[in-house]
C-alpha cells in the first residue's frame, strides 16, 4: 500500500503544483524565469525582446512541466500499483538527474551553496534533489508495504 504521507501527498499534490508553478514561469513570464535561472542580473527584457527559438523553447519547456504535473497527478492518483508508481517515479527519477545536469553550466557551486540560490534555483536544484530523493526512498521501498509481493510468500 501506498502511504498517505509523504508519497501521496508529495507526488499528487505538492510536485504537481511545483511543476505548473515552473510551466507559469517558463509560458507567461519567460524573461523573469531566464534571469532568475541563470542567477545573473540582465537587462530588462520583455517576451516580445526575446528571439523565436528562445520563445518556442520555453514555451516547450512549460508545455513539458505540465506534461509532467498532470502525467505525475493523474496516473499516479489512478492505481495503488506499486509496480505502475515504480515505473513512473523511476522515469521521473532519470528526469531528474537529465534536469540537474541543465544545471551545470552554472559551475559545479550551485549544486552546494544554497545561500546563495534564489527562488528559481531553489526549484531547480534544491526541490529537484527532494523529488529525487523521495522517488529513490519510494524505489527502494522505504515505508511501502507491497501486498501483492506478501501474498506470494503465503
Amino acid at each position: 500500500m501506498i502511504p498517505f504521507f509523504p508519497y501521496r501527498v508529495f507526488f499528487l499534490y505538492i510536485e504537481p503544483v511545483s511543476a505548473l508553478v515552473g510551466a507559469y514561469y517558463a509560458a507567461f513570464r519567460p524573461a523573469e524565469y531566464l534571469q532568475l535561472l541563470t542567477m545573473k542580473p540582465l537587462s530588462p527584457v520583455g517576451i516580445e525582446q526575446l528571439s523565436m527559438p528562445v520563445s518556442m523553447s520555453l514555451f516547450q519547456l512549460a508545455n513539458l512541466y505540465l506534461l509532467f504535473a498532470l502525467n505525475e497527478r493523474l496516473v499516479l492518483s489512478s492505481t495503488d500499483s506499486i509496480k505502475t508508481w515504480k515505473r513512473v517515479l523511476f522515469c521521473l527519477f532519470i528526469a531528474d538527474l537529465g534536469h540537474l545536469l541543465t544545471m551545470a553550466p552554472l559551475g559545479g557551486e550551485v549544486f552546494w551553496r544554497f545561500w546563495e540560490w534564489n527562488a528559481m534555483i531553489w526549484g531547480s536544484v534544491g526541490f529537484v534533489y527532494a523529488g529525487a530523493t523521495m522517488r529513490l526512498c519510494f524505489l527502494l521501498g522505504l515505508g511501502v508495504r507491497d501486498e501483492s509481493a506478501s501474498r506470494k510468500l503465503v
